[in-house]
């Protein structure tokens, strides 16, 4: 299903994509498509969209009037397509594409690291130094704590993984016994 909604969403976020870059709108689009991906994730406004009650129009309307000011007319123009299209589900997905989109044209790459224990913002730094020697890229770096790795750092950038935590280890080794 992932798949499936990737491959809807695509053609809308590169559209989307050309059209911010063409207005020089990269920054306000990212906004724009996080407002909106959060309001259609809401589960109240997600059940309003199968609703035999409330009609396109009204769903057109209620997301234009909860994005008020914050909505230009392409962003306005964005939601009455994908409404009118019953397309309005993969806003989260086309968001997410968008900001794929928008880091590879910045040369950004976003890095999620999970750590055992907390990292502080020296560590952080010097973590972001050595990706961005490694990857050739901008890193936008994401923290995470997660006490059961018992020691050590997982770190996923796009597809690449990189687990050097305790656990992966024990789990490597494991495998390796057949246990």
């Amino acid at each position: 299903m992932a798949a499936e909604l990737t491959t809807i969403a695509r053609p809308y976020a590169e559209a989307v994509f050309a059209r911010a870059q063409e207005t020089d709108n990269l920054g306000p689009w990212s906004e724009m498509l996080e407002l909106l991906a959060a309001v259609t994730r809401d589960p109240r406004i997600a059940g309003l969209l199968g609703s035999p009650q409330f009609g396109r129009d009204k769903f057109e309307e209620l997301l234009v009037e909860i994005g008020g000011e914050r909505l230009n007319d392409d962003g306005k123009n964005l939601v009455r397509l994908l409404v009118r299209n019953r397309r309005i589900g993969v806003l989260p997905e086309i968001a997410a594409l968008y900001e794929d989109l928008k880091n590879e044209d910045q040369g950004v790459i976003e890095v999620h690291v999970t750590s055992a224990y907390a990292l502080r913002d020296p560590q952080k730094k010097q973590l972001a130094e050595a990706l961005k020697g490694r990857l050739g890229k901008e890193v936008e770096l994401t923290v995470e704590k997660d006490p059961d790795l018992i020691g050590g750092l997982r770190i996923r950038a796009g597809d690449m993984v990189i687990d050097g935590s305790l656990k992966g280890k024990l789990q490597q080794l494991a495998g390796e016994f057949g246990i």
